[in-house]
């Protein structure tokens, strides 16, 4: 059995019209998964091709739930490159939400900041991004559609949406391009400097495989990162996961009142 077919087994006649991966900060007790309308509550565990969630911070849920009357999906946790050396550890996943039916997916990550007026707590709608890392989810794909078209990978309309809304809640949403580097080491400043120059204004590790699969999937895409940290070798605080976590709370409230809003009015 697919994991497909153990979703619609439990919770039947359920087609989400947008998935959401939330990352570090987002996808915890009392997160965004627990303001919406809750349907179904599925770990990973139970979902075949489903990936452990190595990293504290990422609870390995699956939950279906409605935002307003919009039926979504929100993946509590993924897996990153670093864990097992796999950039594809999140295709099965992303390629279920298409299955089910999302027509698009919105991406969340926590980030290193390189601009001087994204401090922690900062949110920045993703623009684009750059792969550092060399690696494709799509490594091994066959057939002509692994030749995937990025040069509109965050859909233009889904963007001017969530800015609309930043505007009116009066949330101070930033823009920009994140840099995806291998981790779990955070980067040298040597490194940082080099994708500010190369153009990044956030850096982390994660995200970037799974756009490239929504968009091998025919799915939209957009992407919120909370900035966590000045990068490396511009603050003098030491980096850690723990600080992560914890700025992530800063921007939390916002960013959740943001993708409740976006899902509640997608489609309208």
């Amino acid at each position: 059995m697919i994991a497909r077919d153990v979703i619609q087994q439990r919770q039947p006649g359920f087609q989400p019209r947008v998935g959401v991966i939330l990352g570090s900060g987002l996808g915890g007790p009392g997160g965004l998964a627990d303001q919406l309308n809750q349907t179904a509550s599925i770990s990973y565990d139970e979902l075949p091709g489903f990936p452990k969630a190595g990293v504290s911070g990422h609870q390995g849920v699956l939950r279906l739930a409605h935002a307003g009357g919009t039926p979504v999906a929100l993946l509590q946790g993924r897996a990153h490159l670093y864990e097992d050396g796999r950039a594809d550890a999140m295709a099965i996943p992303v390629r279920t939400l298409a299955e089910l039916g999302c027509e698009a997916l919105v991406v969340t990550n926590a980030a290193g900041g390189l601009d001087d007026d994204m401090q922690p707590g900062s949110i920045m709608l993703m623009t684009d991004h750059i792969n550092f890392t060399g690696q494709s989810p799509l490594f091994g794909s066959l057939g002509d559609d692994r030749f995937v078209d990025m040069s509109a990978a965050y859909d233009v309309e889904l963007r001017q949406r969530i800015l609309a809304l930043a505007k009116g809640m009066d949330v101070d949403l930033h823009q920009g391009v994140y840099g995806w580097f291998a981790g779990p080491n955070f980067e040298t400043p040597a490194e940082v400097r080099a994708a500010g120059i190369l153009g990044a204004n956030a850096v982390g590790m994660s995200t970037v495989p799974e756009v490239i699969l929504a968009r091998h999937a025919g799915l939209r895409v957009a992407g919120l990162s909370i900035i966590t940290n000045r990068a490396a070798g511009l603050s003098d605080t030491p980096l850690s996961h723990a600080q992560t976590k914890t700025n992530a709370a800063l921007a939390t409230d916002n960013v959740q009142r943001l993708l409740t809003a976006f899902l509640t009015g997608y489609g309208t």
